[in-house]
């Protein structure tokens, strides 16, 4: 079979401005992995702050089932699981932690008796807004960082 002139290439001048765009966009995409990642390591050290603030004891996934329970946003376990993706068994673990530590209760539903809903006690209150006011502060930062990030890529 012989080769036919379509099947030699050939470099084109524009093959070089092709290829130094190609690395270009390698190296902006590298970049944005690694700030990606010490974005997500910050945000990851905020939550293990702000749930030490709350109680020496609490991991950062606690921390986040707690903030669900306190705002209302998730007061059953099954909806926790569903907000934050997690599994049942964490979750359930996390929760009797809670109620431990006495940030949580488990009452029963006024919209149907049957059920019980959880809801975080006035100290869990007070301590997330503590936790929350450092967490926001952190997060400015953080916020600061993504900014600096789309700034230096653009």
């Amino acid at each position: 079979m012989s080769a036919s002139s379509s099947d030699h290439v050939t470099s084109l001048p524009g093959d070089a401005e092709g290829m130094t765009e190609s690395i270009e966009l390698d190296q902006a995409v590298t970049r944005v992995e690694q700030e990606l990642g010490r974005l997500f390591a910050r945000i990851r050290v905020s939550w293990r702050e702000a749930a030490v603030t709350v109680h020496p004891d609490l991991q950062p996934l606690g921390y986040q089932v707690l903030t669900s329970i306190a705002t209302g946003k998730a007061t059953s376990a099954s909806a926790i699981i569903e907000r934050l993706q997690t599994d049942k068994s964490a979750v359930s673990r996390h929760v009797r932690q809670l109620e431990e530590l006495g940030l949580v209760e488990s009452v029963p539903d006024p919209d149907d008796r049957r059920a019980r809903v959880l809801v975080a006690t006035d100290l869990a209150q007070e301590r997330v807004a503590t936790a929350r006011a450092k967490y926001e502060a952190a997060s400015a930062n953080v916020c600061a960082a993504g900014r600096q990030l789309i700034l230096t890529i653009s």
